[in-house]
């Protein structure tokens, strides 16, 4: 059983379908909204998927604990999907034929999330999709999208910028497949202009375990790895074979957690990027996190989960403040003043490319399989 199997366990089935929306009636509890959550299980993106969904359905439960948005229940849908294009299309047309659903919120990963725009531009459905995963910096977002988390570009700058205060002149870059590498190579290519970085650049070929044990001596000393979670285990359990020691700065996608679990870096330290504070952080969000994942899930935190409750926290901040009936036409409507907004002191501001997040942090996992930070 992997991973993501038994995650399911502890998630349990998805949500049933909820009849169209009504107004409550007299004497009767007010009719339910449903909020539907896309999440990719295919092999490359469900490291990220289970843990974002952990933290999205601890938020919508205690959410409903406190009674819901504007004292309706929140039915929280859960749709799986493979991240291809037609079964993100499927999910997208179910969501069209429920009426009761008045948002997506917390699509996960960033290949799923980036269809799921693609989806709603091209089928031109008026319903938000609020604080996915889309770490991909390219992708334009229409009126219907409103992403809160920084995106790959911004986590490459922020982890470049720390590189070059150290005095780092040189760094290594692995892609771990032909997809990172057209997607990010002009990103990491640019940030390093301009903060006066020197790059190597590698390509897997399919075998990032035989590329991490025959790194030359001549390669930087700090490598810069773009790719998930399974790629960056096969990579540095290469790296592990060297006398060399590096150092690995991986993005937002890569779980730390999740990288001893596999038996990832058992001598290479490990550093992440997160677009969202440090799960020990003070932060009231943060503090909130912690305290209902320990009340309902038996689950470590983690910096994804952190994300998916973040997502929601969102979405409930922003639709509890419609006036009147929450439908999926005032929800859109709201989303799409963009207004800046802080959630627990995770603050949430939007730029003229209609992102509304830049905030990245760093964990390490050390040589001794501890998460610092």
């Amino acid at each position: 059983m992997n991973l993501f199997t038994r995650r399911q366990a502890v998630l349990g089935t998805a949500s049933a379908f909820i009849g169209a929306s009504a107004l409550a009636q007299p004497g009767k509890p007010a009719t339910p909204v449903t909020i539907a959550q896309i999440f990719d299980t295919s092999a490359a993106q469900q490291d990220v998927s289970k843990d974002f969904l952990v933290g999205s359905r601890a938020a919508w439960q205690d959410i409903n604990a406190r009674g819901g948005i504007r004292g309706r229940q929140v039915q929280h849908r859960n749709m799986e999907v493979d991240g291809t294009r037609n079964s993100v299309r499927v999910a997208i047309e179910s969501i069209k034929a429920d009426a009761s659903c008045v948002a997506l919120c917390g699509t996960a990963g960033d290949i799923a999330a980036t269809r799921v725009v693609e989806t709603l531009r091209s089928e031109q459905l008026a319903v938000a999709h609020v604080a996915p995963w889309l770490q991909n910096s390219s992708t334009d977002v229409d009126d219907r999208t409103f992403p809160i988390f920084a995106a790959r570009q911004e986590q490459v700058a922020h982890a470049l910028k720390s590189l070059s205060v150290m005095s780092i002149t040189e760094l290594g870059v692995v892609y771990a497949s032909e997809v990172e590498f057209v997607s990010m190579q002009e990103d990491v290519a640019r940030v390093a202009a301009e903060l006066k970085l020197k790059l190597q650049t590698f390509r897997s070929g399919g075998d990032l375990q035989r590329l991490g044990s025959n790194l030359g001596p001549s390669t930087p000393a700090v490598v810069l790895f773009v790719g998930g979670t399974p790629e960056l285990v096969q990579f540095t359990q290469g790296l592990d074979r060297q006398a060399r020691q590096r150092y690995v700065v991986a993005l937002a996608d890569v779980n730390l957690q999740t990288m001893v679990q596999m038996g990832g870096a058992r001598n290479t330290p490990v550093i992440a990027t997160q677009a969202v504070p440090v799960v020990s952080a003070s932060m009231p969000i943060v503090r909130m996190y912690r305290d209902v994942l320990g009340r309902l899930f038996d689950e470590p935190p983690t910096a994804l989960s952190l994300a998916g409750f973040i997502a929601a926290r969102y979405a409930y901040e922003v639709l509890s403040d419609i006036d009147g009936l929450v439908t999926r036409h005032s929800a859109l409507a709201a989303f799409q003043r963009r207004a800046t907004l802080d959630v627990g002191g995770y603050r949430v501001a939007y730029d003229p490319r209609r992102r509304g997040g830049t905030y990245v942090t760093q964990s390490m996992l050390t040589q001794d399989g501890r998460v610092i930070g």
